[in-house]
C-alpha cells in the first residue's frame, strides 16, 4: 500500500510538473511573439521617410542657377549706345561747313576757262555748265557715267592731250572729271563723317568750291587704274609724262607739289585743270599756281611764307 501510495503521489507530482511546463512555456512564447511585432511597425515606416527629404532637398539648389543667365545679358545691351556720339559731330561738321559757305566769295565769271575756284571762292549755288559733253577718251568709269563729262573746249584738248600721250607710249585714262553740286555735297558728307569737317578739307572741296563742279578739271591715271588718285601716282611714267606736256595742251597740275599753303591742297600729280594752252604754259614756265597767276593768294599763305 505504501508503495502505491508513494506511485501515485509520484506520478501526481509529474503530472503537476508537466502542466507547470506547459503552462510556463505558453506564457513566455507570448511576450516574445508581443515583442516582434512592435520591432517590424516601427521599421517599415523608416525607409519611406528618407527619401522624401533627400528629394525636397534637390530643388532648391537648380533655382539659383536661373538668376545667373539675366546678368550676364544686361550688360552686352548698354554697349551699344556708345556708338551713337559719332553720329551726333558728323552732324554737326556739315552745318558747320555750310556756316563757313556764307563767308565765301561767289565768282563772277563762272564760265571763264581761267576761273579761280577754291577755298575762298565758290562757284554760284547749284551752278551746272551749259556745254558738258563725253570726251573720246579710255575712262576707268562706267560708259555714260556723268563723271565722265568735262566742257566741250576742255574735252576736245583733253582728247589732244591723251592722243599725245599715247603717240610717246604713255597710256593713260580718266579717272573722275564732272561732278554735280549734289554729287559734290554728298562726296564731301562722307569724308565729314568720317574724318571731320577740318580733315576732310585738307583733301576734299566743300560743295561749291571744287575744280569738279566747273566741268574743267580731271583725275587721271594709267589705264591700269595702278595709284588712281593716290600719292604713289607721283612716281609714275603717267604722272612725269603729265608734268613735262600737259600745258603744251592747256593743261596745268593744278594742285603742285610744296605749295599746299597756297592752294590750301595736298600735292595731286593726277589733278588737271583745263585753263587753255597760253596761260597754262605761262604758270607751267613760271612754276606757279593758278592763285598767284591770278593775284589772289591767302593771307595766310603769304606768312608763311615770308617766315
Amino acid at each position: 500500500m505504501k508503495r502505491f501510495a508513494n506511485r501515485t503521489n509520484h506520478s501526481i507530482i509529474l503530472v503537476t510538473a508537466a502542466i507547470l511546463a506547459l503552462s510556463g512555456c505558453s506564457s513566455m512564447a507570448a511576450p516574445n511573439e508581443e515583442q516582434a511585432k512592435p520591432s517590424q511597425e516601427t521599421t517599415q515606416p523608416a525607409p519611406a521617410e528618407v527619401p522624401k527629404p533627400a528629394e525636397e532637398a534637390k530643388q532648391p539648389e537648380t533655382k539659383p542657377a536661373e538668376t545667373v543667365k539675366p546678368e550676364e545679358t544686361k550688360p552686352e545691351e548698354t554697349k551699344q549706345p556708345e556708338a551713337q556720339p559719332p553720329k551726333k559731330s558728323s552732324a554737326e561738321g556739315a552745318g558747320k561747313y555750310e556756316e563757313l559757305l556764307a563767308d565765301i566769295e561767289v565768282v563772277a565769271e563762272p564760265q571763264s576757262v581761267a576761273v579761280l575756284v577754291n577755298k575762298q571762292r565758290k562757284l554760284p549755288e547749284n551752278y551746272t555748265p551749259n556745254d558738258l559733253v563725253f570726251p573720246k577718251v579710255p575712262y576707268l568709269l562706267p560708259e555714260k557715267s556723268e563723271k565722265r563729262k568735262m566742257r566741250k573746249e576742255a574735252a576736245a584738248a583733253l582728247e589732244e592731250l591723251f592722243a599725245a600721250a599715247k603717240a610717246d607710249g604713255v597710256a593713260l585714262a580718266g579717272v573722275s572729271a564732272y561732278r554735280s553740286h549734289a554729287y559734290q555735297k554728298a562726296l564731301f558728307n562722307r569724308y565729314v563723317q568720317k574724318d571731320g569737317v577740318e580733315k576732310a578739307r585738307t583733301y576734299s572741296a566743300v560743295p561749291g568750291t571744287s575744280e569738279h563742279e566747273t566741268g574743267l578739271a580731271i583725275d587721271v591715271s594709267g589705264v591700269d587704274g595702278k595709284c588712281a588718285a593716290t600719292s604713289c601716282f607721283g612716281g609714275t611714267k603717267e604722272a612725269l609724262w603729265l608734268a613735262e606736256h600737259a600745258a603744251e595742251h592747256g593743261f596745268i597740275i593744278r594742285y603742285p607739289d610744296g605749295k599746299e599753303a597756297i592752294t590750301g591742297y595736298m600735292y595731286e600729280p593726277w589733278h588737271l585743270r583745263y585753263v587753255g594752252v597760253e596761260i597754262a604754259k605761262q604758270i607751267s614756265e613760271q612754276g606757279i599756281t593758278l592763285e598767284e597767276y591770278s593775284g589772289v593768294v591767302p593771307a595766310s599763305a603769304n606768312e608763311t611764307e615770308s617766315n
